[in-house]
């Protein structure tokens, strides 16, 4: 089955198109990040705006490169939770409209479940992707890591999953962005923070770490260790306004801050991803999300497991339309999530 994803619940605006859930045929985004690095953070209004414009010349480009028209569309999967309700809202009228002009089937699709599947991505007629040769055995265990969403699933069978913990506070993406802006580097915080990290000393600063629930996770702790230890270096005390230290820390001390702060929630994360592996003892685990991309987490995970661990395509990572359609082919032949074009619904807080 041919499936065309598209993804917007943020600030990209994406769609691909992907064959019987594995095979990767066309894949194109259109972000708008440089935009919303102007302002250190998404802008929602932006975003809305920038779906408007980029939706229906990135579908175009998608069906070009897959060298395929609308006859040849089997589906149309959409992302309708969770993310921004105006973001939301483009892809999921887009489809709605699609799916009825052009008497499609219309699957709604779980953000975070599409960053899942992107692991499902087994093979692609484009250059350059660094893909499984093998499909996902169940039981597993999946980690999403994402600027919104931090969290660990058991998973016994495609659509059959349990929630085992969830950040209490700061996702994971989000606390990398809070510490770059405090140490002053640029929007998105993940790739600035793993940059300069590189010449730090991840010894350098013991930062504390929560306790909480055996699987649950908690960034708001390390986060405010580091803007503490930054106020501390800079000779101020803890009123000091934090968009002012940056200007205060030599870049000695900005990278050893970044790589300190890297090895916290690394060693946070893999600690409950072996005391889940120890439990339940999947077959594999599955990194998936934005963080996805960071290479210390990556093989700081597969050095400590003794099960298989797949981890997706670094553009399959940040949000994609690939992740929408491989989940999309999947719900089809399971008749999971088949949805009414005529009144499909966005959910801003949709959870799994």
């Amino acid at each position: 089955m041919r499936v065309l994803g598209i993804e917007t619940s943020c600030d990209e605006t994406a769609v691909a198109i992907v064959d019987d859930g594995i095979s990767l045929i066309s894949n194109g985004v259109a972000s708008s990040m440089a935009q919303h690095a102007l302002y250190g953070g998404v802008v929602p209004e932006i975003a809305a705006r920038s779906h408007i414009e980029m939706i229906i010349p990135t579908i175009e480009l998608s069906l070009k490169q897959a060298g395929c028209s609308w006859n040849q569309i089997d589906g149309i999967a959409v992302t309708y939770g969770a993310g921004l309700g105006g973001s939301l809202l483009i892809g999921v009228l887009t489809a709605r409209t699609l799916a009825i002009t052009n008497h499609k089937p219309l699957t709604a699709c779980n953000h975070v479940l599409g960053h899942i599947f992107a692991n499902f991505i087994q093979r692609s007629s484009l250059p350059n992707y660094i893909l499984p040769d093998h499909l996902p055995q169940f039981p597993l265990i999946a980690v999403v890591v994402s600027g919104g969403h931090s969290q660990l699933v058991l998973f016994e069978d495609y659509f059959s999953y349990r929630l085992l913990g969830r950040t209490q506070d700061d996702a994971i993406g989000e606390a990398f962005d809070k510490v770059a802006k405090i140490l002053g580097l640029p929007y998105p915080g993940g790739p600035s923070i793993a940059q300069i990290a590189q010449k730090g000393n991840a010894d350098a600063y013991d930062l504390p770490r929560a306790k909480v629930a055996k699987y649950d996770f908690s960034f708001s702790g390390p986060k405010t260790a580091v803007l503490r230890l930054a106020q501390q270096l800079a000779g101020e005390s803890y009123d000091f306004p934090s968009y002012r230290l940056q200007e205060r820390l030599s870049e000695a001390q900005k990278a050893d801050i970044a790589a300190s702060f890297q090895r916290s929630v690394v060693k946070t994360v893999t600690e409950k991803v072996k005391l889940a592996v120890a439990e339940f003892n999947p077959r594999q685990v599955l990194l998936a999300g934005g963080v996805a991309a960071n290479d210390c987490l990556r093989q700081t995970l597969a050095a400590s497991l003794d099960c298989e661990f797949l981890v997706p395509d670094i553009k399959l990572c940040t949000d994609n339309g690939a992740m929408i359609a491989a989940l999309g082919g999947w719900q089809f032949k399971y008749g999971y999530g088949i949805a009414d074009p005529f009144s499909l619904d966005i959910a801003p807080n949709l959870s799994m």
